[in-house]
């Protein structure tokens, strides 16, 4: 099968809500409302079949900070797991976050080891100075509270590993 990897077209948000929807069911990924997704397309990637034109695989990068994002919503269909479909897609999205200037990626996850290959490391408390901390309080983002560990995100985010990466390659503790 030959995969295109580029950026989400409105069009393709029934397509990425399809693969979400599994696996926000079984509390991997959290779940969204369509309207969501379309509020944030322009935030997602998207693996497309070249044959078919399906919408096989998707992640998104979220801007937290003037250098931090996060990696959201990272999936790949049931059968084309463990093919590099998802490294791909967490390449490119690294990719963008360098191009927009971003320091460091934020994930939060149950797939440590697959986070662990592409250099994110466990986060400590320490993830921002006190000031810009009281900045990202102000936000509504449920990502944003999950990369502070708030405690009302936390029947959510129960079981994942909040995880960091350096896009110099430096380690995180």
């Amino acid at each position: 099968m030959s995969i295109t990897v580029r950026p989400a077209r409105p069009a393709d948000v029934r397509g990425i809500n399809a693969l979400v929807e599994p696996l926000a069911r079984e509390q991997i990924l959290l779940g969204k409302d369509l309207v969501a997704f379309y509020e944030a397309v322009q935030e997602f990637l998207v693996a497309v079949d070249d044959e078919s034109g399906k919408v096989v695989g998707c992640g998104a990068l979220h801007v937290m900070w003037e250098d931090l994002g996060e990696v959201r919503t990272l999936a790949a269909r049931p059968d084309l797991r463990g093919t590099g479909l998802g490294h791909r897609l967490l390449e490119a999205l690294l990719e963008r976050a360098r191009d927009l200037g971003l320091e460091r990626v934020f994930c939060l996850t149950f797939e440590v080891a697959f986070f662990r290959r592409h250099g994110f490391t466990p986060m400590s408390d320490e993830g921002v100075d006190p000031e810009v901390y009281m900045e990202l309080l102000r936000s509504v983002d449920a990502g944003v509270a999950e990369f502070l560990d708030l405690a009302r995100v936390k029947p959510n985010t129960l079981g994942n590993t909040r995880m960091i990466c350096m896009l110099d390659g430096s380690a995180v503790s």
